[in-house]
């Protein structure tokens, strides 16, 4: 089953009185349980790319079905429903509030789709256990250290049961060590059947993925396919 299939997308930003092509007719299909990396050059169209992806932003021509929805030209509301229960997001600087410890952090997702106290609290814990934090649970950001930020970040990307995951530079503010947790655990997300798109300019991090996607001047330059490893062998 295909969870994103886009078809002649065009994305054009003004600038003053200057026209900028950021993407350029692209065709694009990926399929439910996939891992998928896109990398290229600065200026090639992916951060446009991944900003279509997670309904951040409108193609300015084309079709994108997420999930068999054609979410190219729906409302602010509908996008921003479609982004809370459809597509979880892990961002290389974190983001998330430091008022607010672990647990908090993991449930924000969950406050907005309507779910009670005990079922967001208990679905956190949950996920803070799956990603190794059930004894930083109380612990704010601050109190964290960045793996573990990240840590967060993608329990609370998992907190709606996204239908994908996109990740921009997951690892980017990482050491090597630390990174290399981060990607266990995308691995093991992708072995449970999740569907994971990554933004990247690390080639170790592409070779863990299934297929790598090369952007230039906003269109598919080449694709590449690589054969799983085993994991002690990636690390």
């Amino acid at each position: 089953m295909a969870i994103v299939a886009i078809e002649n997308l065009h994305k054009t930003y003004q600038i003053g009185l200057v026209e900028v092509v950021a993407i350029r007719g692209l065709d694009l299909l990926i399929r439910e349980g996939e891992y998928v990396a896109i990398m290229g050059p600065s200026g090639s169209g992916k951060s446009t790319l991944l900003n279509i992806l997670g309904c951040l932003d409108r193609p300015s021509k084309g079709t994108y079905l997420l999930a068999d929805e054609d979410v190219s030209e729906l409302s602010d509301d509908k996008l921003s429903m479609i982004r809370g229960t459809q597509i979880g997001f892990i961002f290389q600087s974190y983001n998330l509030i430091a008022q607010l410890n672990v647990i908090e952090n993991i449930e924000v997702p969950m406050y907005y789709q309507g779910f009670t106290g005990h079922e967001s609290a208990a679905r956190a814990k949950e996920l803070a256990d799956i990603v190794g934090l059930g004894d930083r649970m109380k612990h704010r950001p601050s109190e964290l250290s960045g793996g573990q930020q990240q840590r967060v970040a993608i329990a609370r990307a998992m907190a709606n049961n996204p239908v994908i995951i996109l990740a921009d530079e997951p690892t980017g503010n990482l050491d090597s060590h630390s990174g290399g947790e981060i990607l266990k655990i995308l691995d093991e997300l992708h072995e449970h059947g999740k569907t994971l798109i990554v933004v990247t300019h690390d080639e170790d991090i592409s070779r863990r993925c299934e297929r790598v996607i090369h952007l230039f001047d906003g269109q598919i330059e080449r694709e590449q396919f690589n054969r799983m490893e085993n994991d002690n062998e990636m690390v």
